[in-house]
């Protein structure tokens, strides 16, 4: 079915909505599986197989805002060269971790996530050094930022891939599909796409909902808890160098911060819809 008439179904740009979008998530999965956003004037998908399948139908485009690792997408640059990618994603995290061992409290947001992704592209790119603070990468900023807080946030899987780090590429997939750094990937139809039980018509644009179809408990066992033992993350986002670097970001964290931890009473605040992720992670790294 299209919609449900029994509720009018809600707008992307809702009041409320970047703050917890989880229960129209909810809802929207639940009753209204393709609708369209009037006011936006675009179709919306929510459940996970229709995500998956819009994701990989030849019929609905992306444009090139949209694209994400791909040749020629300066936020993958060196990725021809894994083995180049390594060794700077590797010397890069532990200098930014090495500087925040010693103090008594940080901001891994504001004091590694975010020069991570831009030191590695910087030093892949060959940019002089005074280009280097003007980067930013966001999208890998915010996954590593998700990655850190689920970890936090469930000390005991934090302290499992203390133990383990080849745990790190699981915990990474597992922070993709619980809260991946981009909710909504945008389609065009260039022709009419039958879809969730309704048609998405040529010439219109699609939203598929990234951060809704991982949330679907008809694909996930408890899909709202972070579990990095989870057997298959369904992951609907390209893997790419960003993957490198939350491997070795992580690593070179608990190498330098062998207490790490929050800061007593702070929680992370998620914000944004489109793109999400906590605002801040204030920690103790001893």
């Amino acid at each position: 079915m299209v919609t449900d008439r029994t509720t009018r179904p809600p707008g992307l740009f809702d009041a409320g909505l970047d703050r917890d979008p989880y229960p129209v998530y909810r809802l929207l999965r639940e009753q209204h599986p393709l609708f369209r956003d009037v006011r936006l004037g675009v179709w919306v998908v929510s459940r996970y197989a229709d995500v998956a399948a819009a994701l990989t139908d030849p019929r609905l485009v992306r444009g090139r805002s949209s694209r994400c690792c791909e040749p020629g997408d300066p936020t993958c640059a060196g990725a021809s060269s894994p083995g180049g990618q390594r060794e700077i994603a590797e010397r890069t995290a532990y200098v930014l971790a090495a500087r925040l061992g010693g103090r008594r409290d940080a901001d891994l947001v504001g004091e590694f996530c975010r020069w991570l992704p831009a030191g590695v592209l910087a030093t892949a790119s060959r940019l002089p050094y005074e280009d280097f603070a003007r980067l930013r990468v966001a999208t890998t900023e915010r996954a590593l930022a998700s990655l850190l807080a689920n970890l936090l946030d469930h000390p005991a899987q934090l302290a499992a891939v203390r133990a383990a780090p080849g745990l790190i590429p699981r915990a990474w997939a597992e922070s993709l599909r619980r809260n991946p750094p981009v909710h909504v990937l945008v389609r065009t139809a260039v022709r009419d796409v039958p879809l969730a039980g309704g048609t998405v018509p040529a010439g219109a644009t699609l939203a598929c909902l990234v951060g809704a179809a991982g949330r679907d408990p008809d694909r996930f066992a408890n899909p709202d808890r972070f579990d990095l033992h989870r057997s298959d993350t369904g992951q609907l986002t390209a893997d790419c160098p960003a993957a490198l670097q939350a491997q070795y970001g992580v690593r070179a964290l608990l190498d330098a911060m062998p207490g790490l931890r929050y800061v007593d009473g702070f929680r992370p605040v998620e914000t944004g819809l489109f793109t999400r992720s906590p605002r801040s992670l204030l920690v103790r790294p001893e």
